[in-house]
């Protein structure tokens, strides 16, 4: 029996499930600022959804899905991405018939089968948002300023806001034109995957992560040149809702993205010190994904950032995640009168709100206290004969080692009022 995790997986164990809760807390209380409410869709979708919304040039579709045979024969996929199960959830439940824009965020797990590397597993975990029936570039600057925000509320510095127009069905073909034009002199310096792209989607080769294609692509045409008069219009108007909005931005013309969904705007931003791969959030427009998923046509724009690559950010920076607190009581029990007694009294803490605990492991009275000092434990409770027959309970400060004899009766409010100071 293989009792090890499966390669590209990791547990996050009881001691740090706390940091997970802090981003969670966090995402929540900025998504709920900015309008949006959350979407839960089903770990795995229909193939087929993927194949058409994410793209088949893609390395996600290539090379990337877990993907196998139901009982009934059918293809199904672990989600890879967040967009394409949100777009299908649109369509199918009619979404696009009630007021617009629908702004919704998500957090969820995504899988891809590729080589484990610093933050990125093949589980991991995604935050996103999506919005839908909102056309205008004000919609591209507040995804940008809600995830900048949320760096903010973190504390992370020195991230690089990156930003690129990679126009429409309309502008794209020229551009496509000029850039094969410019690689059919190249195509012995790409490598196999990028040949293969080259008359199926040349603009991917910008995106590729291989050095020798990247010096090929220094010197192509630049898409910002191609742009017809709406995408240029679009890109002019975000850059002047970031500047508004006091954020700054660098254009980068090689963004792409990785997916084929994306149109006009795309974006990325970049954070040191988690490898060789620093992006911490990446997004865009993708104003045609819906039509081309069997809905009617609708514009959209979203964002996707890995978790455990934020919490390695956080980490590369030397910001500490506050631990959540300790509780409040525990009991230290002498006898099996006490324990029964500790039960019943913990019982009512908890239901005035008081955080409590005791020993269920059968620890001598030596061994309680070593374990509630571990425990982080800001109060003990002691019980024992002698305070059973007066209905007491001795209680000790952890902080300062401070006694105090109290009522069973009164342990309830006086524990309250030791909060509330």
């Amino acid at each position: 029996m293989n009792i090890k995790a499966p390669r590209g997986t990791k547990d996050v164990l009881p001691e740090e499930s706390y940091k997970w809760h802090y981003l969670e807390e966090i995402i929540r209380e900025i998504t709920q600022l900015f309008g949006y409410k959350e979407i839960r869709t089903p770990v795995f979708e229909h193939t087929e959804l993927f194949v058409r919304g994410v793209g088949d040039t893609t390395d996600i579709v290539q090379k990337e899905m877990y993907t196998f045979l139901d009982k009934g024969e059918r293809s199904i996929t672990l989600k890879p991405e967040g967009t394409a199960g949100a777009v299908r959830a649109y369509i199918e439940n009619g979404l696009y018939g009630i007021a617009q824009p629908i702004k919704m965020y998500y957090l969820t797990p995504v899988f891809r089968y590729e080589n484990p590397q610093a933050g990125r597993l093949r589980e991991h975990h995604q935050f996103g948002v999506e919005v839908f029936g909102a056309k205008e570039p004000s919609v591209d600057a507040e995804i940008i300023l809600l995830a900048t925000k949320l760096f903010e509320r973190l504390g992370l510095k020195g991230l690089e806001l990156n930003i690129n127009s990679i126009g429409c069905p309309k502008c794209r073909p020229s551009y496509h034109d000029a850039l094969r034009g410019y690689l059919k002199g190249h195509l012995g310096d790409l490598c196999n995957t990028c040949i293969t792209r080259y008359e199926r989607n040349p603009l991917r080769i910008l995106d590729c992560k291989n050095e020798k294609c990247g010096d090929v692509v220094d010197g192509a045409p630049i898409i910002l040149d191609y742009l017809c008069e709406e995408c240029s219009t679009h890109f002019k108007d975000l850059q002047s809702y970031l500047q508004s909005a006091s954020i700054d931005y660098k254009i980068n013309p090689l963004i792409v993205r990785g997916l084929d969904y994306y149109s006009k705007t795309v974006f990325e931003i970049i954070s040191s010190g988690i490898g060789a791969q620093g992006t911490v959030c990446g997004g865009g427009r993708y104003d045609y994904l819906v039509k081309e998923c069997g809905g009617p046509d609708t514009p959209g724009a979203g964002f996707g950032l890995g978790l455990e690559r934020l919490l390695l950010a956080l980490e590369g920076q030397g910001i500490e995640i506050p631990k959540t607190p300790g509780r409040d009581v525990f009991f230290i029990t002498i006898g099996k009168n006490a324990r029964d007694k500790a039960f019943e009294l913990l019982n009512i803490m908890r239901s005035g709100g008081i955080s409590a605990d005791m020993d269920h492991v059968g620890r001598g009275v030596k061994a309680q206290f070593k374990y509630a000092d571990k425990a982080d434990v800001s109060w003990v409770c002691i019980l024992g004969d002698d305070e059973l027959s007066r209905n007491e309970v001795k209680v000790r400060s952890m902080a300062d080692g401070k006694e105090e004899t109290i009522s069973q009766f009164d342990l309830l409010e006086y524990f309250k009022s030791k909060k509330e100071r």
